[in-house]
């Protein structure tokens, strides 16, 4: 894997991630919040998103021996979802999950983690890149352990960032205020969108090979 590919899947999984989605509904949900409760709250938002991102990716593989689905037909179905929220993400206004549960509990596997970070779309993303690790690594000429090693390395660099985006979110909003995050945000699903085309496309390659 070449240092250019690394990089750019690096930025895919953060993207797939939509921190600045994310961060808005974080910001929302924390609304009134102490920063010391706020902070706690990213961190295990944070936690669980890699958690998640990092079960998904190395058992797809398995998840698909067992359900015994094709996977041309899974890619297509996880483009056809992330194509979804991505066009979400592009035309809605305000996040969906802005308050916390009115039973006071806590927001951060759900629904922060999952399923606002780790949506269908991302989970689907992930499942697909688990199964197919191998063979990317024969395309790519390279260890199958080490193209592993460096993708799950990705994966929980990613999520990382995510953390590290909620935890300092009073600072990024104070900066780039309420409407840059939403033209960020936007701009984030046109990407999302883009890359659910390429999945379905990839999909569709197979089917007619």
């Amino acid at each position: 894997m070449t240092t250019a590919g690394v990089i750019g899947l690096g930025i895919k999984l953060i993207l797939l991630l939509t921190p600045f989605f994310i961060l808005s509904v974080f910001v929302s949900t924390c609304d009134g919040m102490e920063k010391k409760l706020r902070q706690q709250l990213a961190l295990r938002t944070g936690f669980a998103v890699i958690c998640a991102s990092v079960i998904i990716y190395m058992f797809g593989k398995i998840i698909f021996d067992c359900l015994g689905i094709s996977l041309n037909a899974f890619r297509i179905g996880a483009g056809l979802v992330l194509m979804l929220n991505g066009i979400d993400m592009v035309r809605s206004s305000l996040p969906k999950n802005r308050t916390q549960d009115a039973d006071g509990s806590d927001p951060a596997v759900v629904p922060l983690a999952i399923p606002t970070t780790v949506g269908p779309g991302t989970i689907g993303t992930l499942l697909v890149m688990g199964a197919t690790v191998v063979e990317r690594a024969l395309n790519a000429g390279c260890n199958r352990w080490i193209f592993f090693s460096v993708e799950l390395s990705l994966v929980i660099l990613a999520g990382i960032i995510i953390t590290a985006v909620l935890y300092c979110s009073d600072g990024i909003n104070r900066v780039l205020k309420d409407k840059g995050v939403r033209i960020l945000s936007k701009l984030t699903g046109m990407y999302i969108v883009a890359l659910a085309a390429q999945i379905i496309f990839d999909g569709v390659s197979g089917f007619l090979r």
